[in-house]
């Protein structure tokens, strides 16, 4: 297999490792008891968002080629329930999600892109299924992202430039920017 026949999946692959750290460096920042805390009745905990990103990987990506991808073993309505679970529980549990769809993308090519798989009895091609996924699961990283940071306050440590440091952060890397081709 050359490198030019992965450069696709190579690159969503990159993307879901970014999204999946930033949910994790922003779970890092908060107290235990913020990861299982919910806002109201109908408002989601950081622990109910990580089960149901867990499960609708493991869902989508078990068996991604040959099986629908909403398996029947998946209770999607049970991965919101409130529930008091630790920090290494919610991180197992967070982990057994990202295996499968990790595992599905290692065998994956560029030239599968076009190969059909069904999500709900939806046929779509693989490029779709996965930029769905990837839209699905940056959206819930980005709500656990706002509540940790809620959470935390004044004592946030950001996640990327700083609030007031973005011409600073501008002047730093000016000098490993390339020089403009002139297109």
């Amino acid at each position: 297999m050359t490198m030019a026949t992965r450069r696709l999946i190579d690159s969503i692959r990159g993307e879901y490792l970014r999204y999946k750290k930033l949910a994790e460096d922003s779970m890092e920042q908060i107290e235990d008891a913020t990861l299982v805390a919910s806002r109201g009745a109908d408002a989601n905990s950081i622990a109910a968002i990580c089960w149901h990103v867990s499960g609708n990987l493991r869902s989508r990506f078990t068996n991604f080629l040959t099986e629908d991808g909403e398996k029947p073993w998946r209770k999607r309505e049970e991965e919101f329930d409130t529930r008091q679970v630790s920090r290494p529980e919610l991180l197992a549990k967070w982990e057994a999600g990202w295996q499968p769809l990790f595992a599905a993308l290692a065998g994956l090519t560029d030239d599968d892109l076009d190969r059909t798989v069904t999500i709900r009895g939806q046929a779509l091609a693989v490029h779709e299924a996965l930029h769905r996924s990837l839209a699905h699961t940056s959206y819930h990283v980005g709500q656990i992202v706002l509540l940790a940071k809620e959470a935390r306050g004044s004592a946030w440590k950001s996640l990327s430039i700083p609030r007031g440091q973005s011409d600073a952060y501008n002047r730093a890397i000016a000098p490993q920017r390339a020089p403009e081709t002139g297109r």
